[in-house]
């Protein structure tokens, strides 16, 4: 499995992008030598035109760890049933075309605010104000899966959409 999250941490560590970024928003966004992640959120969720731009840096970055993925499950033998790859923003990305099939995995909202509780509220409402709405990650999916239940049942869920994908 590779997370597309994971991978633009990994990417907030090479220098290519911390000079990028270092070049256009300066010390402000770091804590010492490291990326400071939360003033960079800070930045791209105020403004429209520094996410775009920090977007433009990172999704093709991603994309190319993406493909390198997939290229290196190819070349296994035996090939595994399927690469699964998380991508919180992949229609709003454009990235759908990539994959072979899609699940968007959608709750009620209220069940979804309660699962957040623990969180920075205005951070996430910024966040989810960048996604697209539910419905309509559904409505673009391949396949839909409601989690409104335990954890268990989200992966037996999934394990039928696995087993439909390669038997």
């Amino acid at each position: 499995m590779l997370d597309a999250d994971a991978i633009v941490h990994a990417l907030y560590d090479t220098e290519a992008v911390k000079t990028a970024l270092h070049l256009r928003w300066g010390d402000g966004v770091f804590d010492g030598e490291e990326i400071d992640r939360a003033a960079v959120a800070r930045l791209i969720f105020k403004s429209a035109d520094q996410r775009a731009w920090l977007e433009g840096l990172l999704w093709p970055l991603t994309a190319q760890h993406q493909r390198a993925f997939r290229e290196e499950l190819e070349a296994r033998s035996p090939r595994p049933r399927a690469g699964i790859v998380e991508v919180a923003l992949l229609f709003e990305a454009d990235a759908a075309a990539r994959f072979d099939a899609t699940i968007a995995i959608v709750a009620d909202d209220r069940l979804r605010m309660e699962r957040l509780a623990l969180r920075d509220q205005a951070e996430l409402a910024a966040r989810d104000g960048r996604q697209l709405a539910q419905a309509e990650k559904a409505a673009r999916a391949t396949y839909t899966v409601v989690n409104e239940g335990t954890e268990q049942e989200l992966e037996q869920k999934l394990a039928a959409i696995l087993d439909t994908l390669a038997p």
